[in-house]
């Protein structure tokens, strides 16, 4: 009688519409947890704590921020990544939600899924296997595409690969390997969309661009403001497209064109693991705080 009174008076002190957590869920997140605390946590603990100490392992303050600052390939290295993400932001959110809107209103049924596919082939690779592809495009004594290449007065492949293009290549590298994806996260978003809203702007009078431009673009801000995140995250770690490039030109690309390089530079040629920290614990911050940036002025976790 006792127990039974019990179980009662739990049911009726648990708040109705909470129910209790599935086993399952549980068991799927503290395995996430676990990986998260184990390669997430714990390296960007030890990275800060190297970031803070001297080679002795005594707190050094900023020190390592400063030295690393005053070396003379930091700044080129901060103005390459910077523009890197410039380019590749603006065209991963232009490309990516034109071809997804285009996706959407003229494909349907066996040829939509045939695109996606086609999009989303090109990130089925790893971004060194990518890369290598594309060393193969990009020399002109070897490319399919060599007659173009020689038409945009490209004939060498120390030409291609000088330091004002790379750039634009590591965007059209990282577009291709990258936006394939997004495109058909995106449009997933736009399948989504309430048909009452779509049939709504239609009975308004709205053409295709109207409906795209305050419609569906607007209602897919927060996919956008996602995608951007994690693109920002990303390209900030700029490192197998240069690393490699700079390899297979004998050092034409530069093996210190980015921040990642930098400090794969300091850690395995200068022995200085705290100046390396230091430069990934300031990509850290810049990350997040971009990240905290596009979360609050696009109202991300807004109820709809």
């Amino acid at each position: 009688m006792t127990a039974t009174h019990s179980s009662v008076g739990s049911a009726q002190r648990r708040p109705r519409g909470v129910a209790r957590p599935s086993r399952a869920g549980v068991a799927f997140v503290a395995g996430y947890v676990l990986l998260l605390i184990a390669f997430g946590i714990l390296p960007t603990g030890y990275a800060v704590y190297f970031a803070f100490t001297d080679a002795g392992g005594g707190f050094s303050g900023f020190t390592n921020f400063f030295t690393t600052a005053q070396d003379f390939r930091f700044l080129d290295a901060v103005g390459h990544v910077a523009l890197y993400l410039l380019f590749w932001l603006v065209s991963l959110v232009v490309f990516v939600v034109a071809l997804a809107l285009l996706l959407h209103r003229l494909a349907s049924g066996a040829v939509s899924k045939s695109l996606r596919f086609l999009f989303y082939i090109p990130g089925a690779l790893a971004g060194a296997a990518s890369v290598l592809v594309w060393l193969f495009m990009l020399d002109p004594a070897v490319s399919p595409v060599s007659s173009l290449l020689g038409t945009l007065g490209f004939h060498t492949f120390g030409e291609v690969i000088a330091p004002g293009n790379l750039p634009l290549l590591f965007t059209i590298i990282a577009f291709w390997t990258g936006a394939g994806g997004w495109i058909v996260v995106i449009y997933g978003a736009l399948n989504n969309i309430p048909q009452d809203v779509m049939e709504a702007a239609r009975i308004d009078g709205a053409n295709a661009w109207q409906t795209a431009w305050r419609v569906q673009i607007p209602m897919l801000r927060k996919w956008i403001v996602y995608m951007v995140i994690l693109a920002f995250a990303g390209g900030a770690q700029l490192f197998v497209e240069p690393q490699l490039l700079s390899l297979a030109s004998v050092g034409v690309a530069g093996r210190d064109y980015s921040l990642n390089q930098l400090t794969y530079d300091f850690a395995f040629q200068m022995n200085n693991i705290n100046g390396a920290a230091a430069v990934s614990v300031e990509l850290l911050v810049v990350s997040v705080s971009a990240a905290a940036v596009f979360v609050a002025r696009s109202g991300f976790f807004d109820a709809d």
